[in-house]
């Protein structure tokens, strides 16, 4: 196939015309120490606590102890292919899990995913993990007890 060059000057042209700019600004940080279920990651400045972390490799965990330079967080699955050097993407939400009756009977991981072979849990509700109890006297009392 040969192309004249007022030809490739045309594509060029259009291609150049019709050309849309795909940026994604992400906050990532690096693994430093990754061990016993527990990464260190240098980089993420604006992390919150609570927060829910995607590894490059999947796997997610979230930030519990938030320091000057440094976060850590716990994995919520296998640590065997995170590495030092390996990126950490903010998800910038707080670890939430559904809840509701659909989740009745069901066997779930810590992020709440059905594990059982059971299909898709259906529920538009969630509720984070992490939340101030209620008072004492607001507190339903026990009226019936629960045999182990």
């Amino acid at each position: 196939m040969n192309l004249r060059p007022d030809e490739i000057s045309s594509i060029i042209k259009d291609q150049i015309k019709h050309y849309q700019s795909r940026l994604e600004l992400s906050d990532v940080g690096t693994v430093i120490t990754v061990g016993d279920g527990i990464a260190n990651i240098h980089g993420l400045e604006q992390c919150m606590s609570g927060e829910l972390l995607k590894f490059e490799n999947g796997t997610y965990g979230m930030a519990l102890n938030l320091e000057q330079d440094m976060v850590g967080a716990v994995l919520l699955g296998s640590d065997a292919d995170i590495k030092e050097g390996s990126v950490v993407e903010r998800t910038k939400t707080i670890m939430s899990v559904p809840v509701g009756e659909a989740l009745l009977g069901r066997v779930v991981n810590a992020l709440g995913q059905p594990i059982d072979g059971e299909g898709e849990i259906k529920t538009d509700k969630r509720a984070p993990i992490e939340k101030v109890a209620s008072g004492v006297i607001t507190r339903k009392s026990v009226h019936k007890p629960l045999q182990t």
